[in-house]
Formats: structure tokens, sequence, C-alpha cells
């Protein structure tokens, strides 16, 4: 009969009753003997051991058992009376340790009432101090739903006020309070339940707090969807598995197997849910379960395959069939990771390649490695399919509301079959071409051409890269390209190409067409009739004909091309002007040494071709031409012309413009070039100024500098050696890689030997040095001196004023403080010293007579007050700039 049990508190005690067969002297002698149990594997028999009874002792040490026909109690007390009375050693033993067997001894109850009306035995506890009753049965009222699904005789448990109650749903689906499960019940008393929210699984999380029942709650923690109430062996205690017990492997693996068909329970949209997620187990227990049911789920047949459950895909050996008709087992299973309904229902019904595929809309979870077909595998797995046009076209269809939302999808299946109008299966849709009945002529010249079957015409396959076969479209085509590029070839070999070529050139036939890369290797023929790629040709009539070296590499186009169309030629590749193209250093001569950045301007192709003597004239038609123009003044272009373009045979940076005065003498003036301005001088390297960038560019300037042969003023020295003791300053130039040179240009513009001169680095000592040399310091003498490896010329020249003179402000001079006001500069620290004549004695013994010289501190001396401002000035100015 179905089970019930009610608990309330009754003067400070808990009663528990319950319905069944009632206590009786069998059943009092099994709870005081040592888990000797009068209960027999009777059906619907519910507890063995008398473990549950045991458990009371927790919260009282004098329980009690009540029947109709009498009663039973247990007392810590009064065991330990009878214990003490023994005497010996039980009586040793019980003061070292008070605690007794408290359930070993029982006594009768006859004052006790009988249980409630329709129960027939009540467990009547009071709890020892510090535990309140009501507690304990707030506590049963939470646990109740968990007794009722793991006793199958209970039908309801009673707390107080609260009944929760189970109901057989059928099935194998119950309800227990407001919650449903479904309960499946396999060998050696395993029996799974899961949750369940209405009719679909409600798994439980991983973090859920569930724990093995056996059948009662143990501390055994798990993380799987499902409980699982099993006879699991356990400690004394009921709270951990003896994992040693024999039992234990047995009920792992039946655990495992009723697992799996549990799994096949549910509907196959739910059954991924029930796979265990990774993670760490909580128990061993758990992980021993993990690996159990993971093991089996694996080869279990429940996944719903794509194919039809009638039977095997079509072609398909017997030998691969299912044993479960429709369910394939993932160990050998596919999973078409693409998403779309009904792709894999469509790819198993055509070809038994795709027979192992799971059915749309199922992922088979990671855990159990289910082989994954991608997007890319798909792709190339299709290449082996014989199918219909229309076939492909449906399977398209399927696929491009994918293609549209997920991103990358496009992209991995690029490789995706298209059918042919030739009948021919090619890979990759962006290689085909759209039928269109006003194709141009290209399509017909050109076999290679891929054109797709109409019946197999879908938007996905221009979403993927197929095209119109247009103009623009055709001149983008793979095929057309390598048609082109083996054009010259095919023409050397005897077979006739110009019905090709005409049509291509049709293509390009557009106002003002640029050029074209692409199609540069297109064979035409030149005046001698031989093959030759377009951009190996040059016009008739070309501009640049006339420029070209009479060695380059070029031929004159047949007259047989006279009717083409001048802008499809050029469009081609044959030469007519100088042309602008994108910085590609495969096009351009010795562009593979350019220091290009990454942001290179277009530059002019075919300045190699140029004759050594036919530079004005092409510098010219360069400058001319807008974008030509545009090019050459700077990026790749001017760097090239800088290196390779001759003026009356020599380069361009042995010449300065004629504007360049400040480089009078040390570079000739450049010949007028009509049609050639100076930036376009400037930019192919004609000097406009001093440009010292390294060490062979000091090297030529201190030649120059040198070469008494020029006629160079000290004025354009002094700017020469002022960028060269810059570029020694600034670290552009290393000292160890310059040699001092012979011979110095000096103030007056004339050349003397190194090792005489010196280096102006004060313009007051120059009275001072007599016939000494001097080169002009500039701003930085010190650099500049240790470049030409000369002293300077203060260190030459030392000395003291003689006398104190007329000691006073700068601007008690009438004519400082006039030349002050006028250039808007204070005047200089220090006093200035008045001399009729001013007289320094030198440091090597001589005297001189100078109107300026240098006092103590910032005083200064002078014979002519403006020549020591000037003086002064300078020096702060230096300082200044090196400051």
């Amino acid at each position: 009969m179905p089970g019930r049990v009610r608990a309330v508190v009754v003067d400070g005690e808990l009663r528990v009753a319950n319905t069944g067969a009632p206590l009786d002297a069998a059943g009092v002698a099994a709870l005081a003997a040592l888990r000797a149990s009068a209960k027999r594997d009777t059906a619907g028999a519910t507890g063995r051991f008398g473990v549950g009874f045991a458990a009371v002792l927790a919260v009282c040490t004098a329980p009690r058992l009540v029947t109709a026909a009498g009663g039973v109690a247990f007392s810590a007390a009064r065991t330990a009376v009878e214990v003490a009375a023994l005497g010996g050693e039980a009586a040793a033993e019980l003061a070292h340790d008070a605690r007794v067997p408290v359930l070993r001894l029982a006594w009768p109850a006859p004052e006790e009432e009988p249980p409630p009306p329709g129960f027939a035995t009540e467990v009547r506890l009071r709890p020892v101090p510090g535990i309140d009753p009501h507690d304990l049965l707030d506590e049963l009222a939470r646990t109740a739903g968990d007794l009722l699904l793991a006793l199958p005789v209970l039908e309801s448990v009673t707390a107080g006020p609260a009944t929760v109650a189970r109901s057989d749903l059928g099935d194998g689906r119950v309800r227990v309070g407001d919650t449903g499960y479904l309960l499946v019940t396999g060998a050696a008393g395993v029996r799974w339940a899961l949750r369940l929210r209405g009719d679909r699984p409600a798994p439980h999380g991983p973090d859920d707090g569930e724990v093995l029942h056996a059948p009662t709650r143990s501390a055994e923690q798990l993380s799987l969807p499902a409980r699982l109430i099993a006879p699991f062996p356990l400690d004394p205690d009921r709270r951990r598995i003896r994992a040693d017990d024999p039992a234990f492997d047995v009920l792992v693996d039946a655990a495992a197997a009723v697992y799996a068909d549990l799994v096949r329970r549910v509907d196959p949209a739910d059954r991924a849910g029930l796979v265990p997620e990774p993670g760490f187990p909580r128990s061993p227990l758990d992980g021993r379960l993990r690996d159990a049911l993971l093991t089996t789920l694996a080869h279990t047949p429940w996944l719903p395959a794509a194919a039809s459950p009638t039977g095997t895909a079509p072609g398909a050996a017997e030998d691969d069939a299912e044993d479960d008709a429709g369910l394939l087992a993932p160990s050998r299973a596919e999973w078409l990771d693409v998403p779309g309904d009904g792709v894999a229902e469509l790819l198993a019904a055509c070809d038994p390649a795709f027979a192992r595929l799971v059915a749309s809309g199922v992922v088979p979870p990671a855990a159990l490695g289910v082989d994954r077909v991608g997007a890319a595998a798909l792709a190339e797995r299709l290449t082996g399919v014989e199918a219909a046009p229309g076939w492909w076209r449906e399977l398209y269809a399927a696929l491009a509301p994918a293609v549209d939302a997920v991103p990358g999808l496009a992209a991995e299946l690029g490789a995706l079959p298209v059918p042919l109008v030739d009948g021919h299966l090619v890979p990759g849709p962006a290689s085909v071409l759209f039928p269109d009945g006003d194709a141009p002529a290209a399509v017909t010249a050109l076999p290679e051409l891929r054109i797709a079957h109409p019946d197999a015409v879908h938007p996905l396959l221009r979403r993927l890269g197929a095209a119109d076969a247009d103009r623009d479209t055709l001149l983008d085509a793979p095929a057309l390209h390598a048609a082109v590029e083996r054009s010259v070839d095919d023409a050397e070999a005897g077979l006739d190409t110009t019905a090709a070529a005409r049509a291509v050139l049709a293509l390009l036939d557009t106002p003002a067409a640029e050029p074209d890369p692409r199609f540069g290797s297109l064979a035409l023929t030149d005046d001698d009739g031989r093959p030759a790629r377009a951009d190996e040709l040059v016009l008739p009539d070309a501009a640049v004909r006339d420029l070209l070296d009479p060695d380059a590499p070029v031929g004159v186009l047949g007259p047989e091309w006279a009717d083409v169309s001048r802008d499809a030629l050029v469009a081609a590749g044959v030469l007519d002007r100088f042309t602008v193209v994108p910085f590609d250093p495969e096009v351009l001569h010795d562009a593979e040494h350019y220091p290009d950045d990454g942001d290179t301007p277009p530059a002019v192709r075919d300045l190699d071709l140029v004759a050594d003597d036919r530079w004005p004239a092409a510098l010219a038609l360069l400058a001319a031409d807008r974008d030509t123009r545009a090019a050459l003044l700077t990026g790749y272009t001017a760097w090239w012309l800088s290196r390779h373009v001759r003026l009356d045979g020599r380069l361009p940076s042995t010449w300065r413009l004629r504007s360049a005065t400040g480089l009078a003498g040390l570079y000739d003036e450049v010949a007028a070039l009509p049609g050639v301005d100076d930036a376009v001088l400037a930019a192919v390297g004609v000097r406009d100024r001093v440009v010292v960038d390294g060490p062979d560019e000091v090297v030529e300037l201190l030649d120059r500098l040198a070469d008494p042969a020029r006629m160079v003023s000290g004025e354009v020295a002094a700017a020469a050696y002022a960028a060269l003791a810059a570029a020694v300053a600034d670290g552009r130039v290393d000292l160890d890689d310059v040699d001092p040179p012979d011979r110095v240009r000096t103030v007056t513009g004339q050349v003397a030997p190194t090792d005489r001169a010196v280096v102006l680095d004060a313009p007051w000592v120059l009275p001072a040095l007599d016939a000494v040399p001097a080169v002009p310091g500039g701003p930085d003498p010190a650099a500049l001196a240790e470049l030409l490896d000369v002293p300077l010329a203060s260190d030459r020249a030392a000395g003291t004023a003689r006398g104190t003179g007329t000691p006073g402000p700068w601007t008690a001079d009438p004519e400082v403080a006039a030349a002050l006001a006028a250039l808007g500069e204070t005047a200089p620290p220090g006093r200035l010293h008045r001399h009729d004549r001013l007289v320094v004695d030198l440091d090597d013994g001589g005297t001189v007579t100078v109107p300026a010289w240098p006092g103590r501190g910032d005083d200064w001396h002078a014979a002519d007050p403006l020549r020591a401002l000037v003086a002064a000035l300078a020096l702060r100015r230096r300082v200044r700039m090196l400051g």
C-alpha cells in the first residue's frame, strides 16, 4: 500500500508517524542488534539495517517507537546505568568514555499513547538541549520532496501544516510537490531523476549542489544534469561512499547505462543538454560517473541522424547502417557546423558521403568528440558530389541565410563548387561568371572563362564572388588574366591568338583609358610580324619613340593593328607617352633598392628605356604632362631620375641651378633646358643648396672647396663649412668615415694647406693671425676644426690687452648706442674699455695692434667700439645657438 509520513511537534517533542507494517518484536530485535535487519527483499519495503533510525541519536538521547500494540524506548542514561552495573572493564571504559550504545538496550514503553489513526508506527523524539523541534520539522518540510523521489512507495510527507505529495503521471513521469520528474530505473537498483519544466527537461547545473542519494541524501557532491538515486555502499555515517567496495564499479557502469536510456527518452532537441558539462569533478564519485557517462553516451546511438530513418543514405553500405533507425552514436557521427535548416538532410539524401551527419539544429556537446564538418571542409567534400544543377540551387538556397547572418562564413565557403554550362564542376564562385545573353565577344573567344549553369544560379553565388559577365567583371576574371599571360607562348607555338587579343582590346577600349599592367603580356605583333608583349611595343607615332635607347627591348607595333583604338592599345601597355603607375617593385626599374616607407606615391614607368643623350627632351616631356610632372617631383621617380639622368654627360648632382648663387664656384651652373623649370631640375638632383647627409657628400664638398681651379668666395665657403660642421655636430657624419683634406678654403676665398690653417672661431683674432690662413668657422667652429683636424684661431693667438683704457658702459659711446637701437639689441654685459690705440700682448711673446679684444669676465677693450660691439654680439649669438 502507498506509504505516508506525518510529523508534528507535541509538547516539545518531534513525533514522526508512518503507515505500513507496524514495528514488531523482530523489528525491535533488529534495531538492538548490530545492523541485522528483519526486513527482506519484499516488494515495496523501505529501509534496511536500521540506519535511518540510528540517525535520531544526533538530536535525541531517548528515542521511543510506538505502535498500536505497544511501544519500546531507548535511553542513553538508562544504558549507562546498566553498563556501570556490569563493573569490571565495562565500568572502566564508561568512566573513560561516557558514550554508550544507546540502541543496544530497549525498554518497554507501555504507557505511551498509540500512533495517530491511520498510522502504524510513530517515532517520538525529545531533542537534546539547544535543538528546537520546530527547526527539525522545517528541515523535514524542505527535504520532503527528496524523500518522495528517493522512496517510490512513499506517497506523501506531512510536516506540520505542510504536505508534499507524489503523483504518477505515467510513462515514467511523476510530480513531487510542484516539480515534475522523468524517472528511469535500471539494473542494480539504479534510478535517475530528471527534473522537468512542463514537458521539457530542466537539467541541474554543475553548481546546483546536487549530491548522491543512496537512497537518502549523502555528502557525495555531484555535478550531473540529473539526480542519481542508487544503493552505493556508504560509510557507517551514511555520508561518504566506499570506493573499495566491489559493488562500486558495478553501480557506476549500471548508472552510465541507465543514463543513456534516460537521454534517449527525451525529445531529440533536448538530448544534448543532458551531456555533462566540462569541468572539475566535485568528488571522486562525480569524476568516475562523468567518465563513465561520457564513454557510454559516445558509443550509444542517441543523436538524430540527418539521413532518412527508414534506411541508409542512397549508396551507403549495409555495414554502415545504425542499429537504431534514425539515430547515430557520437563516436560514428559527424556534425555539420554550418547553420541552416535542412542543409544536413539535403546533403544526406544526395550522397552517401554525408550519411553520418546529425540532423539540422542538433549541436553535439564538445565533450563527446563528434567529428566536426566546418564550412571549408564541406566545400571541399562537395567537390566529389554528382548532382543535377537544380540540386545545387537548393543547396545554395539552404546555405544563404547563414551566410548573411554569420560573420566570416562567406570566406569559409569560398571553395563551394559550382556546376558550369559545359558540365564541369569547379570550386570557388569567385571564379565563376553568370551567363549573360549580351556578353562581350571575349566570352566566346576565351573558352577558359567559367560560366555557371543557368539552373544552378542563385543570389548566394553572387554573395560569394560570382559576377555577371560584363566588361568590368571580364577584365577582372582570373581566367582572362591567365589566357593573356600565356598568349605570347601560344603565339610562338603557332596558335592563332589574334581573335583573343582583339577581344581583350575591345574590353579595354574606353576613352582616355589608363595602362592596365594586368594586360601588358597580351600577345600582339611588331612591325616584323613577330609575336611580342604589348608592354614591349611602342606606337609608330608615339611621343617617346625618339627618346628611347636604340638598344631598348622595345619594338614598334605592327601595321595590322592600325584599326584598333589608340586608347585600347595604350591600356594594354603599348608605349605612347610616359605613364604613371602605382608603386610596384615588380614593374619599376631598380625599385627594389628604393627606401620605401609604405606610403610611396605613384611613379613613372619605363624611364630606364630613355637614351642618355635624350634626357633634356625626356624631362621636357615629363614636365609638360600634369600627372608625370607631379610624379617626378617626389618619391621613387625623383629618386630614380637623380641617379640615372645625364645632363651633358654628368649626373644632375654635379650641377647647380642658375638661381643658386650661394653655390657659385662650388658647382657649375646648369645650362637652360627648354621646357624644364627649376622645380623639375631640383627634383631630379640639380643642386639648389648645400646638402650634407652622409660621408660621400662630405668628401665631395671638401674636395670642391680644396680645388684651386674653382673660384669660390669666402662667403660661399663659409656657408659650405657651416653645413659640414652641422652634419658633424648632429651625428649625420661620423668622423671615422672621413679623412681630413690636404687643402682648405680661407675667409678670403684662397686655398691654403691644411697644416698651416686655423679655424676662425673669434673674428677679433683675425688681425692677430698675420699670415696664418683662416678658415671661416661659422656657428660651430669646434665641430669644423675637428672635421678638418686644424686648431682654433683663438688657441693660436691668445693674449691680454695692454692697459686698462677708459672703462665705461657700452651705451656711453653714441655710435654704439645708435647701433644697438638700430639692431634692436640690448647692450652686451660687462664694460667697454676705450683705448686710443689697443695693443695686445700675445702669449707667445709677440704683440699686435687690434681694433677690439676681450678682457676679464664680460669686459671688452676697443680702439674701435663698433668693431668690439660686432664681436660681442657675434659671441652672444653663437652661445645662444649652441646653448
